[in-house]
């Protein structure tokens, strides 16, 4: 058995906000004392909201993907349908929203799958990965003035290419997908 770690958290000395973006960003820049007594001026700390991505398997056994532009890499590749846990909602319920609003799909049996760090040098924040087995088609999409996505129902054999090819590129999209094809072979 793997031992569990003994927290060795830092000691915050100074803590200074520079960025409020409200519930999206907000960036702060920290004093720390690491447990060795070494201090570090300058470390930056961003505050995101938990996100959420699914996992969403129809009850045919397709996957329903989606594909969107992302404006930072200037490239549209295929992911899952995610989205922000907003204020007042559980991962659970921001999951089944993103579903419907995202694909118009929902129903099925849901579970969560996965926890991720995006970045635990730098983010406060979770990813939280969510399998729905069963869904169907429940109305059309109502995504966002800002959301350009389109819609895949995709097989698992397809899904497993876009992965080994390199084509879902998205590390919290990528990592609970690898974890499902390991795990249901």
């Amino acid at each position: 058995m793997i031992k569990k770690l003994k927290n060795r958290k830092w000691k915050v000395i100074n803590s200074t906000p520079l960025l409020n973006l409200g519930p999206w960003l907000n960036v702060r820049q920290e004093e720390v004392e690491l447990p060795n007594g070494t201090r570090i001026p300058s470390w930056f700390v961003m505050d995101f909201p938990n996100w959420i991505n699914v996992i969403a398997i129809t009850k045919e056994g397709n996957f329903v993907m989606i594909d969107q532009y992302r404006h930072a890499l200037g490239e549209t590749h295929y992911e899952l349908v995610a989205g922000v846990v907003d204020e007042g909602e559980t991962p659970l319920q921001a999951a089944q929203r993103e579903l419907h609003e995202e694909a118009g799909y929902a129903g099925g049996e849901w579970q969560l799958f996965m926890t991720l760090s995006p970045n635990p040098t730098n983010h406060t924040n979770f990813s939280y990965t969510f399998l729905a087995t069963g869904v169907e088609p429940m109305g059309q999409p109502h995504q966002e003035p800002t959301e350009d996505i389109h819609i895949h129902i995709l097989r698992p054999d397809e899904v497993k290419q876009l992965l080994s090819e390199g084509e879902i590129i998205q590390a919290l999209h990528a990592a609970p997908l690898w974890k499902y094809f390991a795990e249901n072979r």
